[in-house]
């Protein structure tokens, strides 16, 4: 009786964030929300695009999952080093676009994984996840109903984040 009064049940649906973040600034740069099913992989492109194009990426930084073929060609498209930890089992490719892969998976063989993270500054996403943190610190859950509203909202969390940010990293001047 109950369903015909209210209609069925909407289960909860879960939102993923990927947010881009600026190593320098830990400025929220890109953001993209996701549906639960959406792998990073498929999002990071994406978050280059958002990125000014005339603007230079020294590194992208992400996690293994992100280590597929068109993660490696939109990093390349820009000219920034991807910084993608290869599989344990990861086997060399052929092509331009995982050049950077094979050298990782050859660092990794010849000097182990650990050498390998420290070496080429794979501690970054570290910052991700303390900016994951502070988003979270900010509501933890999303308000909105609708999805689209769900998206300004977390850009309006972002927004804030980044004047958090501006507001509390001292800035030096040399006197004299």
């Amino acid at each position: 009786m109950e369903v015909q009064k209210h209609g069925a049940e909407r289960r909860r649906q879960r939102r993923n964030l990927h947010i881009g973040i600026d190593a320098q600034t830990l400025q929220v740069r890109a953001i993209c929300v996701t549906s639960n099913n959406v792998s990073d992989a498929v999002v990071v492109p994406h978050l280059l695009v958002q990125l000014p194009a005339d603007e230079s990426l020294l590194s992208v930084t992400g996690y293994g999952a992100c280590g597929t073929k068109p993660v490696y060609a939109a990093v390349m498209k820009r000219n920034a080093m991807p910084i993608i930890p290869p599989r344990k089992n990861a086997r060399m490719r052929k092509g331009t676009a995982f050049a950077h892969r094979n050298a990782a998976i050859a660092a990794c063989r010849r000097f182990g994984r650990k050498l390998w993270r420290s070496w080429s500054g794979y501690h970054q996403p570290s910052l991700v996840e303390t900016k994951m943190h502070c988003i979270k610190r900010l509501g933890e859950r999303v308000m909105s109903r609708t999805f689209e509203r769900q998206v300004n909202e977390l850009h309006i969390r972002a927004a804030i984040l980044n004047r958090f940010t501006e507001l509390g990293c001292p800035q030096t001047v040399v006197v004299a």
